[in-house]
């Protein structure tokens, strides 16, 4: 049986850029850790957007121009990119529809076991792929290790976590 990680947008706009926190800053060591301790196939998404940012719909809601493909705000954090096996799925919106296609794909090929979840931001995307994920695969363990997530504040992280248990969705580490 196959176990994955799924390692949600950590980026330079989310961490120290544009939309960054202190927070986010805290969390990158445990990211680190968790993506060279995991026994299993990790895959990286990253947030994605252009030019016309601001007048897509999310650009109108959230005026904040980041992770502009092709800058700097958009790379993966440097010290985790070069942990990057296979190319990162990029995502024009808070869930990966693509994501979901190819975890129900290996799942078809052999079993998955169990899903992991980390990244940025607890309240946006990492609960909008949690829940995807779950819709996809309703049967498979889906988790969030809350000790390598942060959202965009520390109240709205805690209320996210609490969404996603109440959707059968096992968080570890949490304080």
């Amino acid at each position: 049986m196959q176990k994955f990680l799924i390692v949600v947008d950590m980026q330079n706009d989310f961490i120290d850029g544009a939309l960054g926190t202190a927070e986010a800053v805290a969390i990158v060591d445990n990211v680190k850790a968790k993506i060279e301790g995991f026994d299993g196939r990790v895959i990286f998404t990253r947030d994605t957007h252009f030019a016309d940012y601001l007048s897509t719909q999310e650009g109108k809601n959230l005026p904040v121009e980041h992770c502009i493909k092709g800058t700097d705000g958009w790379q993966i954090r440097k010290e985790l990119d070069i942990l990057r096996k296979t190319e990162a799925i990029d995502k024009p919106t808070f869930g990966s529809r693509e994501l979901g296609e190819k975890l129900c794909t290996e799942n078809e090929k052999e079993e998955i076991e169990s899903i992991t979840i980390i990244g940025l931001c607890t309240d946006i995307c990492v609960i909008s792929n949690a829940l995807l994920i779950k819709a996809f695969l309703p049967e498979t363990k889906v988790k969030v290790d809350a000790a390598c997530c942060a959202g965009v504040t520390p109240d709205s992280h805690k209320t996210a976590l609490n969404a996603m248990k109440m959707c059968q969705i096992e968080i570890e580490n949490e304080e």
